[in-house]
């Protein structure tokens, strides 16, 4: 059987449409009279021979039909002499004759046209494609079933213009970094407002940095918590018209994500199980130990101890030169980050339905193992379900869903990378003739004693909602969304004496501890709104009121105990012998929101859209709780005039604007009042209150207004389609935290500062189909994003905490650094521009070099190849940017511990110009602050620009077996080539020795019946 991509998605276009259908064609069918008939069947599939699902066959001038099964089969009752009409969305309508026949099978044509009515979510309510007035990007289930991911973030990295995803580690389970469209707040975070079927969900991390930092840096991603393979869409918002009737929290943008539902048909089972394997991308050249040992004498003979190398009572003090084996060399890189990382992933569904009540339950579990050393293992098992149900007359309409996840990650505590970038060459081996840690006599820390540590986490989440609609009046309809999602997380960290050098004398008593996260987050929401549409003639209005409802209330409780009769009891805290509260943290927030909308469709030509919104929140004092928002939105499709009607060349032409605003209250709870907290000490048997925040109730919410303009134009039937639009955001009344002299007692005041940060770009969306025959299709796609961030204003910057930051007119994410002036030829030092003449390089007077390291540019390119029944995608990455480089984490050769092999371009002898300054052993007074200001200079800085093989698909559809029983092969990879010049671990997050994201290849196999 063959396989088209394009017709996968018409289906399910289709299928939706008919949930809608129904109920009017169930009315007509009951309506008309009997007559002399017979049952007509046969299959309907595409001109690739895929079924089409959801296609509606009419007998010709009467009020009788069908609608085709998930299977593509259909039956009918019809007169021998009567005509069949079928017709389906995408697909061109076929009248076929019956002519005494009793089975008819049919194959319906691709018309690209229809595609224009392909319907997007914006949150409360759904537009067309082509009659949007915001910008709205998607990436729908079948890009991302292709992806062997864990996380949704990871499935859209390089597919959305304005969407920059980094992922901060490859450890499994970690987490990423989103940004739409740049910064837009000197403080506080960056993310979207995430909403899962309609319920908000806070993408911010439950975890302590002082049980996961080493390992996670904190950033534990909520949304691993959502199974890729049960998202129908994604739909990111980006400008005002989109995001503005979301008020404060689309912000920062606002990313939708829409669960997969049952669709009408017999029971359908799913199955799709995958196996994967995970490696490091990239391994650094480093030194050997030849070369090691080489420049660790020449360093140590610079500080001017030579002669002490011939001297065995400083042996303890270079073992790596004088008691270690001279010959031995161990790739560290191959031995702690070189394991391959194995996933295995088992999904199965079940759904279908009748005309009023479809049902989809689905349930998957993954297990994945790390590259680290040792049986570290993350666990995610996930349970979805949804249940749409509508009355025989279509006007009341529920649906439920729900999602369930528990995840369990157990890591080392620490993230082996730095030290496999770090350890010296010639270090010991790992262990002992006896299969025990080898300390070596206690001359050095040997790495996998991390393994005696332990990091768990164990993280509980459920997500859940009800939409119900009631059909009050033929053209009023009034709905209701209820929410509730909840997240738990447990986890801690042990650290065992074991797990420390012998030499120091550590004992459970005097030294073993464990530290323990309990973290919880709680939030529903009532949504009820009232949607009025009316048409008159040429004249589409649309109107929806609505109100928000929410709660949200987070604890967090972090603990130490220190202190055990034994290293077997060091789980059990209440056997500690000192327990220290680190954080003892609760709170709730309360938001309130009246929001609108008015559309107005002329002529479908000339269309405004009207959103705005009434936000209240509990963040903000008396007087200053309520903030207003809104935004207009205007789109003339000009390919509809007279003059364009019949161009054989423009199929589709739009142009676009937009101008709103909206806010943010993205502080933290309680910022305006005078707090205080327990600090967990006793003083003389008293429990310390110490007080942590200032009363401020002045400060009120921050504002970013967006401005947009875009041209959209489809050429040749629309197999051409781009999309291209200039935004401008500036964001204002900046809240920013005040800092404040140690002597108040205060860190800083939070307050609104009078700064305005200016976010300007362009985007550029491109599909083509390049070849549409009967077997072969090629379609291409491209999307680029040139942003500009920059801050335009800030009042009595250079007298502020902030003068060292930022500079007016650049943008916020700058780093200012030394201005290196490269190596001394007399002295073999690093030299640096004295910026104030002042005779000494000093911080921050001198740091003066200014670094961008946001992006220039970035996006990605697609091509999807399908000949009969394999189809290939792929999907390349790219982007332009700065970041540092190895001189970050080693500039000087000498040094204990291992470093880059460019590190033998040193300085040796007067008069040499080399690029690296003289060795040394890191006992020279004059040589660490050199060492120090280059790692903190320009010279550390370089081109981190790449091209990446984000994901490639190779998909063949065996033959269907009996009509019943397909089954689809598949071979996926993730980042299997990277293209880059850049001198470090890894481009995509360079400025971190941190775990990189992994190549991955996946094997799997998926079954329908």
């Amino acid at each position: 059987m063959k396989i088209n991509k394009l017709s996968i998605g018409k289906q399910c276009l289709s299928y939706t449409i008919f949930l809608f259908l129904t109920p009017f064609l169930t009315t007509l069918l009951a309506a008309t009279p009997a007559y002399q008939n017979q049952l007509i069947k046969g299959k309907i599939a595409d001109q690739y021979g895929q079924p089409i699902a959801g296609v509606h066959i009419m007998v010709l001038n009467t009020k009788k039909g069908a609608v085709s099964d998930f299977d593509g089969s259909y039956e009918v009752s019809a007169n021998p002499d009567d005509t069949l009409v079928f017709s389906a969305l995408g697909f061109k309508t076929l009248t076929i004759s019956i002519n005494q026949r009793q089975e008819i099978n049919v194959q319906l044509e691709d018309d690209v046209t229809q595609l224009g009515e392909i319907t997007l979510n914006a949150g409360y309510y759904s537009v067309k494609e082509k009659e949007r007035t915001g910008n709205i990007a998607t990436i729908k289930a079948k890009s991302i079933e292709k992806q062997p991911v864990n996380n949704p973030l990871a499935a859209m990295q390089g597919h959305l213009s304005g969407v920059n995803i980094v992922q901060s580690s490859g450890v499994p389970g970690g987490g990423f970094n989103i940004e739409i469209r740049g910064k837009n707040f000197i403080n506080g975070v960056s993310d979207p407002l995430f909403i899962i079927d309609g319920v908000p969900y806070s993408s911010q991390s439950l975890g302590s940095n002082d049980v996961s930092g080493q390992i996670f840096t904190g950033n534990i991603s909520p949304l691993n918590a959502i199974n890729p393979n049960d998202i129908k869409s994604i739909e990111v918002l980006k400008d005002a018209d989109a995001t503005a009737i979301y008020g404060s929290r689309g912000a920062n943008g606002v990313v939708l994500i829409t669960t997969k539902k049952g669709k009408v048909g017999k029971t359908q089972f799913k199955a799709n199980i995958g196996s994967t394997l995970g490696k490091v991308t990239n391994f650094l050249e480093l030194l050997n130990t030849e070369q090691y040992l080489e420049l660790r004498r020449e360093g140590i003979t610079n500080d001017g101890f030579g002669p002490f190398l011939d001297n065995p009572a400083f042996d303890f003090f270079w073992p790596d030169v004088k008691s270690w084996d001279n010959t031995r060399y161990t790739d560290w890189q191959r031995e702690l980050i070189g394991g391959t990382a194995y996933r295995n992933n088992a999904q199965l569904s079940v759904s279908g339905g009748g005309q009023n009540t479809q049902f989809l339950i689905s349930g998957g579990y993954q297990k994945e193992t790390t590259v680290f050393p040792g049986d570290a293992n993350y666990k995610k098992a996930t349970v979805h379900n949804n249940i749409n149900h509508q009355s025989n007359d279509s006007r009341f309409k529920i649906n439920l869903s729900t999602i369930y996840t528990n995840e369990k990650n157990l890591l080392p505590r620490s993230d082996f990378t730095s030290q496999a970038y770090t350890l010296e060459p010639n270090a010991p081996m790992l262990f002992d003739d006896e299969d025990n840690l080898n300390w070596e006599n206690n001359t050095w820390n040997n790495p996998l004693a991390s393994l005696e540590e332990v990091y768990e986490v164990k993280i509980n989440t459920l997500i859940t909602n009800a939409g119900m609609s009631y059909m009050v009046f033929p053209n009023v309809e009034f709905k209701t969304s209820l929410g509730f999602n909840t997240s738990d997380l447990e986890s801690y960290r042990t650290l065992p004496s074991s797990a420390r050098n012998p030499s120091f004398g550590f004992t459970p008593q005097n030294y073993s501890s464990i530290t323990m996260n309990n973290s919880k987050r709680q939030s529903w929401i009532i949504e009820p709104q009232l949607n009025w549409s009316k048409q008159w003639n040429n004249i589409k209005l649309k109107v929806l009121l609505g109100s928000t409802f929410q709660r949200e209330n987070s604890e967090q409780l972090v603990q130490r105990g220190t202190g055990f009769p034994n290293n077997n009891l060091i789980q059990n805290l209440t056997a500690a012998e000192t327990i220290e509260i680190l954080e003892d943290a609760d709170s709730e927030y309360n938001y309130q929101a009246f929001f609108g909308r008015i559309n107005l469709n002329w002529k479908e030509k000339y269309i405004i859209n009207v959103t705005g919104r009434r936000d209240g929140s509990s963040r903000f004092g008396p007087g200053k709780q309520f903030g207003n928002f809104g935004a207009v939105g205007l789109a003339w499709i000009f390919s509809n005039e007279k003059v364009f009607k019949d161009s054989s060349v423009l199929s589709f032409g739009k142009l676009r604007a937009s101008y709103g605003t909206t806010g943010s209250d993205n502080i933290g709870n309680y910022r305006y009042l005078d707090t205080y907290n327990v600090s967990g000490f006793d003083y003389d048997g008293i429990s310390i209150l110490e007080p942590t925040g200032i009363f401020n109730p002045l400060f009120g919410w921050e504002e970013n207004q967006k401005l947009e303009a875009a041209l959209e134009f489809g050429l040749f039937n629309d197999r051409i389609f781009l999309n291209t639009s200039w935004y401008r955001n500036r964001s204002s009344n900046q809240l920013i935290g005040i800092p404040l002299a140690a002597t108040t007692g205060f860190s800083e005041l939070t307050g609104n500062f009078d700064a305005t940060v200016e976010n300007t770009g362009f985007e550029l969306d491109l599909r083509t189909i390049n070849i549409q025959s009967k077997n072969f299709k090629w379609t291409t796609t491209i999307n680029l994003t040139i942003p500009k961030n920059k801050l335009i204003k800030f009042d009595d910057l250079e007298n502020s905490a902030f003068a060292n930051r930022f500079i007016i007119g650049k943008p916020l994410t700058i780093v200012k650094l030394y201005n290196s002036l490269g190596v001394d030829p007399e002295t073999g030092l690093y030299q640096f521009e004295d910026y104030n003449d002042d005779g000494a390089i000093s911080n921050p007077d001198d740091r003066q070099w200014v670094e961008d390291f946001a992006p220039k540019f970035y996006g990605g390119f697609g091509n999807t190849f399908s000949y009969k029944n394999v189809s290939l995608d792929f999907l390349f990455q790219f982007k332009k940017q700065r970041a540092f480089n190895n001189l970050r984490w080693r500039a000087t050769p000498g040094f204990r511990g291992n470093g880059p092999v460019s590190l033998l371009d040193r300085w040796q002898g007067e008069g040499d110009t080399n690029s690296v300054q003289l060795a040394s052993g890191g006992l020279s007074p004059s040589v660490g602050p050199s060492d120090l200001n280059q790692s903190d200079s320009n010279a550390a800085v370089s081109d981190a620009s790449f091209i990446r093989l984000r994901n490639i698909s190779l998909n063949y559809q065996l033959p269907t077996i009996n009509n019943a029983l397909d089954i689809n092969v598949y071979l996926q990879g993730q980042n299997l080539l990277t293209f880059t010049n850049y001198d470090g671990p890894d481009p995509e997050q360079p400025s971190s020795i941190r775990l990189p994201p992994l190549r991955q290849i996946t094997l799997g196999l998926q079954v329908k019946f």
